[in-house]
């Protein structure tokens, strides 16, 4: 009833005598309490037969975050739908790739979200195509191909179901089309508030690889690559959401593009919920409360991360970014970050990399691994730690910022060591036991009160 904007996608309200569901902010008046049923995803309202609102946009709000902190198995597999379509088929395919069976993925997905895989992944999939609808111009094929259906005919079929009405309805509805007069699609990507932007931002630029990515205060901008293709994103901060421009030459990558910039931005994180475990803690208490809503900042590009941390081995941050700048404005191309398939082979020691961190990097390049759709990170870790040069420090700073894992902590890192008030990786460890599952959120706060306490934001 307060419509609390921190809630919002939190849970989602559905109307028994409309049989329409809504988000948590919704500006129309509050139903009657015996008419109301709460569900945790808007998949799981779907399933039970109500449909989107119209006025509030369930397709509009941040994701879901109940799964966060609580599932690992459910966060990665939410991570893998969203690079790719998923029927009943393919569910058995999802376990797999997860390291689970069947039965308990569809078991875990009804307890964390009120709904199967599948039913989670067409609503995501519907929702976005709504969004599409009523923020871009896109014919309705292009519509279907960029949402995941294979067909049209599917995709008004589907549409029909959960909105009861036809996708062409809709865009009359939404009052205006959005017209696209410069080529590039326009996105607005909520957020719970509050949301740190400055330092996301900041962190971010630190790191910058300027061959690559531009970051200012008021802005995040860098070359893109999906399936062979080139484009660009641009990302500000806009009112309640990032305002999101993508140059892209293929719109059926648009729902895996939006949803990498919602991970590199942590955009379905609940801050609220995370704040009040982590300020328990009288070290991260005056730390969270400078920085209200900071957020676990991510990366476009696994493999691109794995080589910056191998670069940020022992060295400063701004001396492993001249150094990735090097390397990408030698062997990239395009604006984009070289591949795997390049630094396998590449005499990385001519851009400055000592020898050993050369032969990591040549390591991480050639190993063969699918970089960009890891299902079981725990397993992919494995296989990074048993590469030359690669120790717990680099495998858990890419389980942070690569995978998203709300729970990596890279103990031996020293600046979190010192922060705490610790000798050595050990005592960080047991110190950091209180703060699980947060752990990677913990860091990146003692980080930044680091770098406040030097003068330095």
């Amino acid at each position: 009833m307060a419509r609390d904007p921190r809630f919002d996608g939190c849970f989602f309200t559905a109307v028994k005598t409309t049989r329409i569901y809504c988000r948590p902010i919704c500006p129309a008046p509050s139903p009657k309490e015996q008419n109301v049923v709460y569900y945790p995803s808007a998949a799981a309202a779907a399933e039970a037969g109500y449909r989107p609102c119209l006025r509030c946009r369930p397709e509009a709000s941040p994701g879901t975050p109940g799964w966060l902190g609580t599932s690992v198995t459910v966060s990665r597999a939410l991570r893998l739908m969203s690079e790719s379509t998923l029927d009943n088929s393919g569910v058995e395919k999802l376990a797999g790739r997860l390291g689970v069976g069947s039965r308990h993925l569809r078991r875990l997905f009804l307890e964390h979200l009120g709904a199967p895989p599948v039913a989670v992944a067409q609503t995501r999939r519907l929702h976005f195509a709504k969004k599409l609808i009523d923020e871009t111009s896109l014919p309705f094929t292009e519509v279907a191909m960029a949402s995941g259906f294979g067909s049209i005919r599917r995709f008004n079929f589907a549409f029909q179901q959960l909105y009861g009405r036809t996708p062409t309805e809709l865009r009359r509805l939404a009052g205006k089309r959005a017209v696209n007069a410069d080529g590039a699609y326009h996105f607005r990507l909520p957020f719970r508030p509050p949301y740190d932007w400055d330092a996301i931002s900041s962190f971010l630029a630190d790191r910058s690889i300027p061959y690559v990515e531009s970051v200012t205060r008021n802005s995040y901008r860098r070359t893109i690559n999906v399936n062979r293709a080139t484009g660009q994103i641009e990302v500000q901060l806009g009112s309640g959401a990032l305002d999101v421009r993508v140059e892209f030459p293929d719109a059926r990558a648009l729902f895996l593009i939006v949803e990498r910039i919602r991970r590199l931005f942590d955009l379905s994180a609940d801050p609220t919920r995370i704040e009040a475990h982590l300020t328990q803690d009288p070290l991260l208490a005056p730390k969270l409360a400078r920085h209200p809503g900071l957020r676990l900042p991510g990366a476009w590009s696994p493999f691109e991360l794995a080589v910056r941390a191998v670069l940020g081995q022992q060295i400063s941050v701004k001396g492993a970014s001249t150094i990735a700048d090097r390397i990408a404005a030698r062997y990239g191309n395009g604006g984009l970050f070289p591949s795997a398939e390049v630094l396998a082979t590449a005499d990385i020691e001519a851009c400055g990399v000592v020898r050993s961190r050369a032969a990591t990097i040549r390591a991480l390049a050639g190993s063969g691994l699918e970089w960009e759709h890891v299902g079981n990170s725990d397993t992919f870790l494995e296989t990074l730690l048993a590469l030359p040069g690669v120790g717990p420090w680099t495998a858990q700073y890419i389980a942070m910022r690569a995978f998203g894992e709300p729970d990596a902590f890279p103990a031996g890192d020293l600046v979190l060591q010192r922060a705490a008030g610790c000798r050595n990786a050990r005592e960080l460890e047991e110190r950091a036991e209180a703060w699980r599952p947060w752990r990677a959120y913990a860091a990146i706060h003692l980080w930044q009160g680091v770098k406040d306490e030097a003068g330095l934001h």
